[in-house]
């Protein structure tokens, strides 16, 4: 397959065409030979389940998993062409933060591991947004990312479905994406929503604006939209292999809850298994409680999904019926089993005339895991304390990671070759060989290589920064990176304090021995989060300050980056000095971003 690739890349003209013209070719001589791996028939296949895939762009990633990144760039050399052009493609923006970000390092992953585990989530038309700072107040732009073409993305016209609310249905139609690993191609499909104006809305933006009622609906119709794709063509894929008899679904397919935006999909399996099979409600519960998991990502509650019962019996009265089954259900259980009033209403599904997600979730889930182990510590003995009382067997911790591919054999490839010197390329595979650093901690020219190593980095970054940002950075200054979604609890705030208290001890004088240092920041606020806005409009006007000083711009700067994304990030995490992970404690579930600055040797 390699050969055949690489053949088709080398026959493709290149004088006369765009960058665009020639993304798309390259891309289409690659999709052109791989063959997607489809789930097996005798054994258990995992689906994740995700409204955010913050997969980024695809191109260099693809290529580097196919081992052909770098016999790509010297084809491409020999006919003129600098294979850097192709970073003018925008990223599929389909995620906001971590939540997204993991999710399309866990698919990535188990293609890696050669794992049977295909994503699901939605092909939003418009990414989260595109980003500009206008006086230091942000501003959205639609963020088209399918402008560019979406050649990755192979569109299964006879695998549409009908997902139907009450007020008119919506065709989804499946995209596959290739997640690439050397034994495996798995596909992430994302479902886009196509019908009349109001379907296709469905599927326009990730996470429209929800400060209005309509607003709300419509994430509810997306969520919803989701569940009912995902479900049904799985239930549809058991029935035509295995017959009506869904004993044994869990024998071949778990599914993965990635936070309480997919939840609905409990309540839309058993909807199918009870009206369309005849199941009872107790057996197709039952075999729920056998599929589903649950990972939660947070003990924010504005990010547990809670849905008013008018919402949900106005769009989905089907679905509110078995909601109301699920509540009742669940109190005779609790009942049955002694549980307190008080515990009881705390893991009540059905609260205050609202429907809690996450208290469905760890009702059905066969298992409930948070992210890291103070995470995970903090689901147990706060948030659904009575919940692992209850069940406390449900209940385990599996630490977020992320994939050394793309976060340092692609973007460090510098320190990678070093890496593979010392101790092999089988890290690449397996990431806990990295630890074999460790014995080259005490020796100088190992040290010093890597220093080298991490000031070319720095330069790369400080390049990149001038063509995104038209700024130069401090030469020779250390790089503190803040690049994280913009929330009052991840504190970018109290950076900003720092940095107005060392402006004002250099300015009289207080800090004589301090070393240049340039402040990185890069983050996205929620449209309608104005507090957030108000700190990028705040850390905006700090930079102003002591850009116009001359009195300390020689020894500090303030860089607030536009339009922080993946390929962003490549660049800041290999190119920084210091990751400021400054969250409150106790709300950073995990701190994915970290694991990256760390990996590069921040």
């Amino acid at each position: 397959m390699k050969e055949r690739i690489l053949k088709n890349i080398a026959e493709i003209q290149v004088s006369g065409k765009s960058t665009i013209e020639l993304y798309n070719e390259i891309s289409s001589a690659v999709m052109r030979e791989i063959s997607f791996t489809a789930p097996a028939t005798d054994k258990k296949s995992a689906y994740y389940l995700s409204i955010e895939f913050l997969i980024g762009r695809m191109f260099y990633n693809n290529l580097l998993e196919l081992d052909i990144l770098h016999e790509t760039e010297e084809i491409l050399k020999a006919k003129g062409a600098d294979i850097s052009l192709f970073e003018m493609i925008e990223d599929a923006a389909l995620g906001n933060g971590g939540l997204g970000r993991l999710a399309a390092c866990f698919v990535d992953s188990a293609a890696g591991l050669n794992l049977p585990v295909y994503g699901r989530g939605i092909r939003y038309k418009y990414g989260l947004f595109k980003q500009k700072f206008e006086d230091g107040f942000q501003e959205e732009l639609p963020d088209d990312w399918q402008s560019f073409g979406d050649p990755w993305g192979v569109r299964r016209e006879s695998e549409a479905r009908i997902v139907k609310f009450a007020d008119g249905e919506v065709r989804a139609v499946p995209y596959d994406v290739p997640i690439i690993g050397k034994e495996r191609i798995n596909a992430l499909r994302l479902y886009q929503a196509e019908g009349d104006e109001k379907a296709e809305k469905i599927s326009e933006y990730l996470y429209p604006a929800d400060d209005t009622e309509e607003g709300k609906l419509l994430r509810l119709r997306q969520e919803y939209f989701l569940s009912a794709a995902a479900v049904g063509e799985l239930i549809d894929a058991y029935v035509a292999l295995h017959g009506t008899d869904f004993s044994s679904f869990p024998v071949y397919n778990t599914i993965q809850l990635n936070d309480t935006h997919p939840v609905l999909s409990v309540a839309e399996f058993v909807r199918i298994l009870t009206s369309t099979y005849s199941v009872s409600f107790s057996k197709a519960v039952s075999i729920a409680k056998q599929v589903f998991n649950y990972t939660n990502h947070t003990i924010l509650p504005e990010a547990l999904e809670c849905w008013p019962q008018d919402y949900i019996r106005k769009l989905l009265p089907e679905i509110y019926t078995i909601l109301k089954k699920f509540d009742a259900a669940e109190h005779r259980e609790f009942r049955r089993n002694g549980v307190s009033k008080a515990d009881e209403e705390a893991m009540s599904i059905l609260r205050n005339d609202t429907f809690s997600m996450a208290n469905l979730a760890v009702y059905v889930a066969h298992r409930v895991n948070g992210v890291a182990k103070i995470h995970t510590g903090i689901l147990k003995d706060s948030l659904f304390r009575p919940a692992y009382a209850f069940a406390p067997e449900k209940f385990v911790n599996i630490t977020n990671g992320i994939t050394q591919r793309r976060w340092l054999q692609l973007c460090n490839e510098e320190f990678s070759a070093l890496i593979d010197r010392k101790i092999g390329c089988g890290w690449r595979e397996n990431i806990g060989l990295l630890s074999e650093l460790k014995k080259f901690g005490n020796e100088d020219s190992v040290i010093a290589e890597f220093a080298q190593i991490k000031e070319k980095k720095k330069e790369q970054l400080a390049d990149y920064v001038y063509r995104k940002e038209k700024i130069r950075l401090l030469p020779g200054g250390i790089v503190y990176a803040q690049v994280k979604r913009l929330h009052e609890y991840k504190r970018q705030l109290m950076t900003a304090f720092a940095i107005l208290e060392i402006y004002e001890k250099l300015k009289k004088g207080d800090l004589e021995d301090f070393r240049p240092a340039v402040f990185l920041f890069g983050a996205k606020s929620a449209p309608s989060y104005f507090r957030a806005k108000g700190i990028i409009k705040f850390i905006n006007e700090i930079a102003k300050k002591i850009a116009a000083d001359d009195c300390v711009n020689k020894k500090l700067q303030v860089v607030f980056v536009t339009d922080y994304n993946v390929s962003y990030a490549e660049k800041i995490v290999a190119g920084s000095d210091v990751s400021l992970q400054v969250s409150t404690a106790g709300l950073e579930a995990s701190g994915t971003g970290n694991m990256k600055f760390m990996m590069n040797g921040a």
